[in-house]
């Protein structure tokens, strides 16, 4: 619950309230009303919940069918002069993020808070971070591929990082389930619209950076999306960084001031010696650790996380267990046909992650490579070019371009535009599942491999907004092996 006094207060120390008009009649203070739940969906309202009026697309027709069902306080940018009063702000999403913290009693600060940004990563590294925690710690992770409140069930979130009113309720969910840690993805466009907004970490990682997410609906620029990341790291108690990444100069300058560490080839925590399944590392995690996720980037997330778990309680042992146990669905899963060929399905989804794969699997694979490929609808539409830049430095590679989350637009319209920034001809089979079933008949030998990128773990295309039924890329192929 929060009072209409505690509400306004909070406003006013953030300098995001401007009054209170009801029925033409303005007002600085109100007594006497307490909200009992709180929301943004105006088909869930009752007499006594707070309405938060947010989004480009929201309609004053919603509004009216609240008043009907009973509400009677709102909170918004204008006055829609609905009959009821309105508490005025600002930034609405600023007065969400803040009020929700408070309705549900400050979960932040009885939880220890471990969040992940970089363009790539993100997901594998909240993995290592879980599995390590959990060895002596009671984890909660909020994760692009599974979220967990309780340790026992799982379920994929619609938004890498929660709405702030989902996000705090899911943290005290979480702390009344006996959670102690709380793990979290926290994306560029967390910070854009404001999810975390006056939040703080005790321990946020910044694993890298590519440019990503740029276009009308996300990012303006490079420089916008690369100034949201870091805002992680001004948010954060302590920063860790991958002094391997893009800028990391300028970051390091920037963490002058702020209690920090550094992994990667040029910190006091480097990893000496990397394998296919294990890796050595020196400095404060000095030692040897199996790994079951090939590829460099994968041993730098997962040092990242032990650095990050160390921080907050973590012993090196459960450091080392929890590295050897982490697997992540829909990251570098591998398949074996028939013929010995294998099967590498991945959530490669921008231009510097597939790179990345495509790396791996030329140094396992030395024969036929066949690449599945889509790129989503209505959002990253700089990854089209990325991809395809990346495709020309592979010459032998065979290409079959396919659905990924089309959502509005046309996805032969999409592949095609891949196709145009692609030095040579592919094929374009736009049902993923027809796309998959095909390539697995091209292979012929153990050294041969079939490269399904995009879509990971995810069983289902986002088609003109919404899910739409598909089996998922691992379920496919393991039906075509």
């Amino acid at each position: 619950m929060i009072t209409i006094e505690k509400t306004l207060t909070i406003l006013k120390e953030d300098h995001n309230f401007r009054e209170i008009i009801s029925d033409g009649h303005y007002h600085y203070s109100w007594q006497g009303k307490t909200f009992k739940a709180i929301s943004y969906d105006s088909r869930q309202v009752t007499p006594d919940t707070l309405f938060f009026v947010k989004g480009a697309a929201f309609k004053k027709d919603y509004l009216e069918k609240a008043v009907s069902a009973g509400l009677s306080f709102y909170v918004a940018e204008q006055d829609y002069e609905v009959g009821i009063p309105v508490i005025l702000v600002n930034d609405i999403k600023q007065a969400m993020s803040l009020l929700a913290m408070a309705f549900y009693g400050n979960p932040q600060e009885k939880l220890k808070l471990l969040a992940f940004t970089g363009t790539k990563g993100k997901t594998t590294a909240a993995y290592f971070a879980y599995t390590i925690l959990k060895q002596h710690h009671r984890p909660a992770m909020l994760s692009t591929m599974n979220t967990t409140l309780d340790g026992k069930t799982f379920f994929k979130s619609t938004l890498t990082t929660p709405e702030s009113l989902d996000l705090f309720q899911m943290m005290a969910e979480a702390l009344a389930n006996g959670m102690t840690h709380l793990i979290m993805e926290v994306s560029s466009q967390a910070y854009l619209t404001k999810r975390v907004y006056g939040l703080q970490f005790d321990v946020g990682v910044f694993l890298n950076i590519s440019p990503d997410h740029i276009g009308p609906i996300e990012h303006p620029t490079y420089e916008d999306y690369f100034y949201h990341k870091r805002l992680l790291l001004a948010n954060s108690r302590y920063a860790i960084v991958n002094s391997q990444m893009d800028h990391f100069d300028f970051i390091k300058e920037e963490l002058a001031e702020k209690a920090h560490n550094f992994y990667g080839r040029y910190s006091d925590n480097p990893i000496l010696e990397s394998k296919a399944f294990s890796f050595q590392a020196a400095g404060q995690l000095a030692g040897h650790y199996d790994i079951q996720l090939i590829g460099d980037f994968n041993q730098e997330n997962a040092l990242a996380a032990g650095l990050a778990c160390l921080k907050l309680g973590a012993t090196p042992e459960d450091i080392r267990k929890g590295i050897a146990e982490t697997s992540v669905p829909g990251r570098m899963e591998v398949l074996t046909q028939k013929n010995g060929a294998k099967v590498f399905v991945d959530y490669a989804h921008n231009g510097d992650s597939l790179k990345k794969l495509l790396q791996v699997v030329k140094q396992h694979q030395s024969g036929q490579l066949i690449l599945i490929l889509g790129a989503p609808g209505n959002k990253g539409e700089s990854r089209r070019k990325d991809f395809g830049q990346v495709i020309n430095n592979y010459p032998d590679l065979q290409v079959i371009l396919s659905a990924d989350d089309p959502n509005h637009e046309d996805p032969l319209q999409i592949s095609q535009e891949i196709a145009s920034h692609i030095n040579r001809p592919v094929e374009i089979i736009v049902d993923r599942e027809e796309a998959i079933a095909y390539a697995m008949q091209l292979t012929s030998k153990p050294s041969d491999a079939i490269i399904i990128a995009g879509k990971g773990a995810d069983a289902f295309q986002i088609v003109a907004g919404k899910r739409a039924a598909y089996a998922g890329d691992l379920q496919i192929a393991k039906n075509h092996l």
